[in-house]
């Protein structure tokens, strides 16, 4: 008996697999389902189809009225019948994988009427554009003949009405809309048109409704379909156009042209332009590349290759090629190689690979590989492999292999290679080169920065205290790198009838013996206030000190010294030196000048950090 049933459960569990495999195999759409619902959510009704038949459907929210109520009633019907009955054949199905997408059945552009040309020898499109799925008329679509670029726009109510010369055989008409598909078709110039044109949306979210272990579904998630993302057009517009210049001076249907027409562009040999849309490309003009492009007070292009002037402005979509000339400023939303001259700014939103000059500022998004020379300043978002050279400033956001040269100040936001030199101010990220400077800053350093103050940030940075044979207490602070370090020291004599005070600068190096013992030669200079400041006394010495490492932060020095000593003081002052070191210390003239005297001497002291 226990072996009798054994055998009807395997054989139980096999019909099972059996029927699994049935359904599985079977198109999706061919899979037979049974339902009976009343006045339910559509994409209630969808989610259980879809649990009933094991898939997913995927549709686009936007032609799916998903809170639509459903009252259907069916029984062991295909899957295709209920969709049928669901949706009146005004939707076509189609399977991928484990999905079945539903779209609307798109509409077929019609040619209307026919007629016979006008005796000028031109023609006449006219008609009408409709969102192929939902019949919509829709505004703001660009009709353009790739031929002759002459364009229009449809108006608020999808109407269109296009001129064209009978001029060629035959002839080409674009259809253009952000998030639609472009359409393009071909007509006869020998006859006057009307058309309805249908344009197909481009497919971006769609809601998938994916089985699960309930009847009534009632969640739904978010996804890209993968028949449809393929397809999908950018409904970002060129960056030239969402400038604050680009917003000032473009019109309104300019951006929209341009927004439409981002796969569109051709190459023309000239053009010749007013102001922006009032151009031998008239409203195309922003789609036309040109060799040769004369604008009287500001043009609108593509692109150069070759030449470009203006009285004003130049504004550029794509890449400028060789020479760009503007009274007031250019704009390059590409790149640009060769020479771009601006009375007072160039802007360029690629890379660029040439000579820039400007009255004012240069500015450059991406690399820069030439030279730029400013008035006033010149700037860089991506790397620099060039020279820069402004009155004020220069600024590069990234690695730098060049020259900055400015009046005021150099900033570099990556590792600087090169040279920065200014009057007071040069900052790098990661100095690899040389920074010239009043005031130099860097976060770390591989290289010399020479200047008043150096500060690298995560670099070398000492506070000593220390006695030498002319003061018998000194502090200094030591900051830059090993390699190379700025020194800001001041120092006195405590004793009361032989007081003394300096203050100065000076330059050292760390060159490393072992791991706890290093040198410093290090080179300062100092004033000597001896009671009146009507004096000049100069205190210059070199220090050959040896670091003795005890800890992390702690360290002894010393070591012996040279030191040459200016000074013209003829009077001593009470309570002040006159003779700074003591009589045993042996002096002796230097040049032959009575005011300059030599001897050797020493330091020694601790430093922290």
């Amino acid at each position: 008996m226990m072996y009798r049933n054994r055998i009807l459960h395997l054989f139980y569990i096999f019909f099972l697999l059996l029927l699994v495999y049935d359904v599985q195999s079977q198109n999706i759409l061919d899979r037979r389902v049974s339902i009976n619902v009343s006045r339910q959510r559509l994409d209630d009704v969808l989610s259980i189809i879809s649990n009933r038949a094991g898939f997913s459907f995927s549709y686009n929210s936007n032609i799916v009225k998903r809170d639509s109520l459903v009252t259907l009633n069916v029984d062991n019907k295909t899957v295709r019948q209920v969709l049928n009955q669901l949706f009146n054949g005004n939707y076509e199905y189609k399977e991928s994988g484990n999905y079945v997408i539903l779209r609307r059945v798109s509409l077929q552009m019609t040619s209307a009427t026919k007629s016979t040309p006008a005796s000028d020898r031109s023609y006449t499109i006219t008609g009408y554009v409709v969102n192929s799925e939902t019949g919509e008329r829709l505004s703001n679509v660009s009709i353009y003949e790739t031929t002759h670029l002459t364009s229009t726009l449809t108006d608020e109510n999808g109407d269109f009405t296009l001129k064209l010369k009978d001029k060629y055989q035959t002839s080409s008409l674009a259809v253009s809309k952000d998030e639609y598909e472009d359409t393009t078709i071909r007509i006869e110039p020998e006859y006057d048109l009307h058309l309805v044109i249908a344009i197909v949306p481009v497919v971006n979210e769609v809601i998938v409704s994916a089985p699960n272990k309930f009847e009534q579904a009632d969640s739904t998630t978010i996804a890209i379909s993968e028949d449809t993302a393929a397809e999908n057009k950018s409904s970002v517009p060129d960056e030239i156009e969402t400038t604050e210049v680009g917003k000032f001076l473009l019109s309104a249907k300019q951006k929209i042209q341009s927004l439409n027409m981002k796969n569109f562009f051709t190459e023309k040999p000239f053009q010749a332009s007013v102001v922006p849309g009032v151009s031998t490309q008239g409203k195309m003009s922003g789609q036309v590349v040109s060799n040769f492009s004369l604008n009287l007070l500001g043009g609108y292009t593509a692109g150069v290759k070759g030449f470009e002037i203006a009285g004003v402005f130049n504004l550029n979509k794509k890449d400028v090629r060789y020479l760009q000339f503007a009274g007031i400023f250019n704009m390059s939303g590409g790149s640009v190689t060769g020479l771009q001259i601006g009375g007072l700014q160039n802007t360029v939103l690629k890379n660029l690979k040439g000579f820039q000059v400007a009255g004012i500022n240069n500015f450059v998004k991406g690399n820069t590989e030439g030279v730029q020379i400013a008035g006033i300043g010149n700037i860089g978002g991506g790397k620099m492999h060039s020279f820069q050279l402004a009155g004020i400033f220069n600024y590069q956001n990234k690695n730098s292999r060049g020259w900055q040269i400015s009046g005021v100040g150099n900033m570099g936001g990556g590792e600087v290679r090169g040279l920065q030199a200014a009057s007071i101010f040069n900052y790098a990220k990661r100095l690899k080169g040389i920074q010239f400077a009043l005031i130099n800053v860097t976060d770390t350093s591989e290289g010399y920065s020479i200047g008043l103050v150096n500060v690298v940030l995560k670099g070398y940075h000492k506070l000593a205290f220390y006695a030498t044979e002319v003061t018998n207490f000194n502090a200094a602070f030591k900051t830059g790198s090993r390699n190379f370090y700025s020194i800001l020291q001041a120092g006195m004599n405590a004793k009361d009838e032989e007081k003394a005070y300096t203050f100065g600068y000076g330059l050292g190096t760390e060159k490393p013996i072992t791991k706890w013992l290093s040198i410093n030669p290090e080179l300062g200079t100092q004033y000597v206030y001896l009671g009146s400041w009507d004096y000049w006394n100069l205190l210059n010495k070199l220090h050959l000190q040896f670091n003795l490492k005890l800890a992390k932060r702690f360290a002894l020095f010393g070591g012996p010294s040279f030191t040459v000593y200016y000074s013209d003081q003829t009077t001593a002052f009470d309570g002040y030196k006159y003779e700074l070191v003591p009589p045993s210390y042996h002096t002796f003239g230097l040049l032959g000048n009575e005011k300059l005297r030599g001897w050797f001497g020493w330091n020694a002291g601790i430093s922290f950090f």
